[in-house]
């Protein structure tokens, strides 16, 4: 009579010859949380001079807004204080919004530098990575041949 054979054995010993490395799911890890971070700091860094700048328009609206609310002598000298407040609000405003626009600017130009950073690393972990596996692969695959005849 003809012995079957043990799969249940051969495939424990195949899948023990063939080992997970988790290192490369750590460094992936890591990478993303480097990544995080250091999109975070962006992001921080842009709402606190986000918010300087907000603060410096109220402070110069306020100190405008001031010298529009004095009494004056004479109703015309109301209406030239509204224009002059006008005209120098459309300045602050033109003023703030470039400097928000700024802001902006470095921000996307940062993201895309950390993002072709991030791809660019990415990229070589996975390459190491396969190319790991792929010896791997190979030396377990032969372990498994010789050991099957």
């Amino acid at each position: 009579m003809a012995k079957t054979q043990d799969y249940s054995a051969m495939f424990k010993d195949m899948m023990g010859a063939f080992p997970v490395d988790m290192t490369a799911m750590e460094d992936a890890f890591k990478t993303s949380a480097t990544m995080g971070e250091k999109m975070s700091a962006v992001a921080l860094e842009a709402a606190e001079k986000s918010t300087e700048i907000s603060s410096k328009w109220t402070k110069d609206t306020i100190a405008k807004m001031t010298d529009m609310t004095k009494a004056k002598a004479e109703p015309a000298d109301y209406t030239k204080a509204m224009t002059d407040f006008a005209s120098s609000y459309a300045e602050m405003a033109a003023e703030h919004m470039a400097a928000f626009a700024e802001v902006a600017k470095k921000v996307q130009m940062e993201t895309v530098e950390l993002m072709l950073a991030a791809g660019k690393d990415m990229t070589e972990d996975a390459t190491a990575a396969m190319k790991k596996a792929t010896s791997e692969v190979t030396t377990a695959a032969k372990k498994a041949t010789a050991a099957a005849k």
